[in-house]
């Protein structure tokens, strides 16, 4: 059956000679699997990969059934073309970042348009921010958890999760108000941080995704990220 939905690219994987399967987190359906065609000949028209790259939106009309793992879509485009994500190094690495995360958390086969419309508004803040958007990656996996099962509601209840599971968190008072602006406050609200200081929360972060998500394991971005950005 074809049905409409707008979608989040995650990854994709070469499959046989010309075409991906790519991970699409889409608003109707959940996390999706799709085998795309064609895309990697050179006889490929308008560069359709290019839709796959990481947190591109797009709008799509899909063929979806439930028995199956791999769906295929029937129509595709951009829902937003981007202008300075995949272009600027510093929001194209922590796009990587996140993507990664997300494929890594992102698990329910099923739609969840409140979620959809938490990444698809983190998206856009990131694509269209000129400043403030150094702490990006720190605030979306804070914002993230809660609709995960597992946010906390202060800095002081994300430093008690982590000591209880023996991680060594001391963050002074800097760090704890910081902490409690990403919680409480939107995307691009000013929080100063020293590089040392985002270096440490984003391991901070990291490990508590890693208490409650044992599947995670080692994300190969983290080393990139934190030279890019720290």
């Amino acid at each position: 059956m074809l049905q409409k939905t707008r979608g989040v690219a995650l990854s994709y994987i070469r499959y046989r000679e010309t075409s991906i399967i790519a991970r699409v987190y889409t608003e109707e359906f959940g996390l999706q699997s799709y085998i795309v065609n064609g895309v990697r000949s050179a006889k490929s028209k308008n560069n359709r990969i290019a839709l796959f790259q990481p947190m591109t939106l797009l709008d799509m009309v899909v063929y979806n059934k439930n028995d199956r793992d791999l769906h295929r879509i029937s129509e595709i485009k951009t829902l937003y073309p981007f202008q300075s994500l995949p272009f600027d190094v510093s929001k194209s690495t922590i796009a990587i970042f996140v993507t990664e995360m997300l494929n890594k958390v992102l698990k329910e086969e099923a739609g969840n348009p409140v979620l959809f419309r938490f990444l698809a508004d983190a998206i856009l803040f990131l694509e269209e921010a000129h400043d403030n958007y150094e702490n990006f990656h720190l605030t979306f996996l804070l914002k993230l958890a809660f609709f995960l099962g597992f946010g906390p509601e202060s800095a002081r209840e994300f430093e008690n999760q982590l000591r209880e599971n023996s991680y060594p968190f001391l963050p002074d008072t800097d760090m704890e108000t910081a902490l409690n602006k990403m919680l409480r406050q939107p995307f691009g609200t000013l929080v100063k941080l020293t590089r040392s200081a985002r270096n440490e929360l984003l391991d901070a972060l990291v490990a508590y995704y890693q208490i409650h998500i044992d599947s995670i394991g080692e994300v190969k971005s983290l080393p990139v990220l934190r030279e890019v950005l720290g």
